[in-house]
């Protein structure tokens, strides 16, 4: 018999701490070698955490509901026969939930869907003034709150270290309301939150038949980000219309052979992917977040496009350091990117650091949309539906009436820091990359 600790595993170099969202196993149960025991969850992926090998559960070292830090020991596993030695067992791989397939389909609106928010930054420090570090939870109550940092370090934990628990703080929100707890005034260092307004309450039809769908934990995770992100930044959208003709003949003439020469699929959004990139070295200004009243330009160009999950939520993955690959490695980035989501094995990182991020409200026929921004960006670009239509065009025997692919783009913007001059200079910039894509283009252009 040979007890070994379950440790939680590593999710990505930006995740350290995953929450216990439901025990699968009870103590005491066998399991199979790569069963699932425990589901966790991070602000970004929901993932599974599989036994390490064929055994016994012999105990829960935490709870549903626990906020957990990376490589601490999650519960106790008797794998049978002989001792493997005193070390505990490697921390096995988290398996992200699989995602919907992306549509690679000929339709030029394809591959990208609408926008997913990435955790906004802000809030609460993640270590206060006395060094006592606070979870993700703890820290999105606080902000929900309005507690500021002061009573934040007031609380008396009861975790490890002295940590606060969600336990804690719940019971300080409710002694506040109450009144048997003063709140501290928060220093001036520390922004008043913005007033929460109450939702009205839902409306019932007259003969009292509706359907209630409780909302899962990343539907509320989405619908609490956009919120805060339209809270955050004003925004303001520009649109362009643009005649991408060419950038579609020469895709449909040369989508066989690109596959066949370099191993890949070619659609159109690494096509449209570059000509963002381009825009965005022409307007570094685009490639920005704030951070108090300092506007930071990022020198890396990190592009996310947004994905849908089977469950109808959403998803960015990150083509990190888009600026960096020319078409052919674009094409591999969207590729690898769409089959590892169709298999499940996004990763955290996948899906953290976007510094830009494109939208296609033209997967869903539509030919434009205002989307909302992807905080901490200050930008996104809306893909409309390429449409056939016919068009006037200037030639030099006089104008005339020709059937042309027509699209819009809808550019949403952080009015803050990006003012209309460059915010519709950009999104013009774009369109004039793909209006002038170049027919003859080699592939390996």
């Amino acid at each position: 018999m040979a007890i070994i600790d379950i440790l939680l595993p590593k999710m990505g170099e930006s995740v350290a701490e995953a929450t216990i969202t439901k025990l699968v196993a009870d103590a005491g149960t066998d399991v199979d070698a790569d069963d699932p025991i425990v589901e966790i969850a991070t602000d970004k992926v929901d993932s599974e955490v599989p036994a390490p090998e064929d055994g016994t559960l012999v105990e829960w070292c935490v709870a549903e509901g626990d906020v957990v830090q990376v490589g601490a020991v999650i519960a106790r596993f008797d794998v049978g026969g002989e001792a493997a030695g005193d070390s505990p067992a490697p921390a096995p791989e988290a398996v992200p939930t699989p995602v919907a397939p992306l549509d690679e389909a000929s339709s030029p609106s394809a591959t990208v869907v609408e926008e997913v928010m990435a955790p906004l930054e802000g809030g609460p420090a993640r270590k206060g003034p006395s060094g006592r570090f606070y979870s993700p939870l703890v820290r999105s109550i606080a902000e929900k709150e309005g507690i500021s940092m002061a009573e934040l370090e007031s609380i008396q934990g009861s975790g490890a270290e002295g940590r606060v628990t969600k336990k804690d703080i719940l019971s300080f929100v409710k002694g506040r309301g109450h009144g048997s707890l003063a709140a501290t005034p928060a220093p001036e260092s520390i922004p008043t939150p913005s007033p929460v307004v109450k939702a009205a309450s839902a409306a019932t039809s007259l003969d009292g038949a509706h359907e209630i769908v409780e909302m899962d934990r990343m539907r509320k995770m989405i619908a609490d980000h956009m919120v805060r992100s339209v809270q955050t930044s004003p925004h303001v959208t520009s649109f362009v219309e643009a005649d991408v003709s060419n950038l579609v003949q020469w895709r449909n003439a040369n989508k066989k052979a690109f596959q066949e020469k370099f191993g890949e699929k070619l659609t159109f959004t690494p096509l449209i992917a570059e000509a963002i990139v381009k825009a965005i070295r022409d307007f570094p200004g685009i490639n920005a977040s704030l951070d108090g009243d300092r506007i930071l330009i990022h020198k890396n160009i990190h592009l996310g496009m947004a994905a849908a999950l089977p469950s109808g939520n959403l998803i960015v993955p990150v083509i990190k350091h888009a600026d960096q690959y020319n078409l052919q490695g674009l094409a591999r980035q969207v590729n690898d990117l769409a089959a590892r989501a169709r298999a499940g094995k996004l990763t955290p990182d996948d899906i953290a650091g976007g510094t830009y991020t494109m939208s296609n409200v033209g997967t869903f026929g539509n030919v434009m949309g205002t989307p909302i921004i992807n905080q901490p960006q200050v930008g996104i670009l809306a893909l409309g539906a390429i449409r056939k239509r016919p068009a006037v065009l200037e030639t030099e025997q006089g104008d005339v009436i020709a059937v042309r692919s027509m699209m819009f783009l809808s550019h949403s913007y952080d009015h803050r820091i990006v003012d209309g001059m460059l915010g519709g200079s950009f999104v013009r910039r774009v369109a004039d990359y793909l209006e002038g894509f170049d027919p003859n283009r080699p592939m390996e252009g």
